[in-house]
């Protein structure tokens, strides 16, 4: 087993990647928004299974390529794996992003759900723009967890029952402030990017809505439940209280806060079930802008 976490992470992966995201809104950004009529070289920071690239050179023009980057080598045996037989140019590099020094050769960078992992995230962006060539684009998919979080409607339950918007909200701010690490980026990167040059800023939110529908298919309903709640996520139970308590309080939780946070996700594992009727918007939100270095 390997010693990078994400490298053990990657059936969590493949079934909640496909949560955020529709796959026409991608063909969407690419053809009316992004406007890419040329062939690109394409970087994706921290591409994990390569997930990006399987959405996008499908929907590039012919002579696109993809270089991944990524520290986990298992990741990087399964993208590559992935992409064998497939018809496109790909190159996977082995790294560390952080300390990459990078020239600016690729026409766009592009990460997901990656800079909220990042220590200096800003850094991390800063070394995206100097991989891109001036005229380039720089497109990051974050999420904002407290808005993500606060997306969720369960049947029959009040809201403030099971997720505590105020109580996440304090956590996340206390996290970034005690270790860099930003949940909530996705809604400041348009400023981060206009701070470190970019220009032509805009930024765009999933139209991806989840719908478990006990009246619909129920094979669906069941592997999108088993999806969300993968790897401890929406719906899935906190575990013993003990450790639980302990995580939130080194975050920087009272023992109170823990406790009713603890409640709360008891209580939603113990509600949700093949008869209940959930949705869920998760707003990933697509920031991009364009590397503008040349002079006026």
């Amino acid at each position: 087993m390997s010693d990078y976490y994400w490298d053990n992470k990657i059936d969590y992966l493949r079934r909640t990647r496909p949560l955020h995201h529709n796959d026409d809104y991608f063909e969407f950004l690419v053809e009316k928004v992004w406007r890419i009529t040329e062939p690109v070289r394409l970087v994706d920071f921290g591409c994990g299974y390569g997930y990006l690239g399987l959405k996008l050179l499908p929907l590039l023009p012919e002579g696109s390529t993809y270089t991944g980057i990524d520290e986990g080598m298992e990741l990087l045996a399964h993208a590559s794996s992935l992409f064998s037989e497939l018809p496109y140019e790909t190159n996977f590099i082995a790294g560390d992003v952080t300390h990459l020094v990078c020239e600016p050769q690729y026409d766009i960078a592009i990460s997901h759900a990656f800079l909220m992992h990042m220590q200096d995230p800003q850094a991390t962006l800063q070394i995206m723009i100097d991989s891109v060539i001036d005229g380039g684009k720089v497109i990051c998919i974050e999420s904002n967890w407290v808005a993500c979080m606060a997306g969720y409607y369960v049947d029959g339950v009040d809201q403030s029952k099971i997720v505590d918007v105020g109580l996440l909200q304090k956590l996340f701010e206390r996290d970034t402030k005690r270790v860099g690490k930003d949940g909530n980026i996705g809604s400041k990167l348009p400023v981060y990017m206009s701070k470190l040059g970019l220009t032509q800023i805009e930024s765009r939110v999933s139209d991806k809505v989840l719908f478990l529908n006990p009246n619909g298919d129920a094979d669906v309903h069941a592997e999108m439940l088993a999806s969300m709640r993968t790897d401890g996520g929406f719906g899935a139970s906190p575990g013993d209280t003990e450790p639980f308590i302990k995580g939130l309080m080194s975050r920087g939780c009272t023992i109170e806060e823990a406790n009713r946070q603890y409640e709360n996700e008891l209580r939603l594992s113990q509600l949700i079930d093949s008869n209940s009727f959930v949705t869920h918007a998760p707003g990933m939100r697509f920031t991009f802008g364009t590397v503008q270095r040349s002079k006026i």
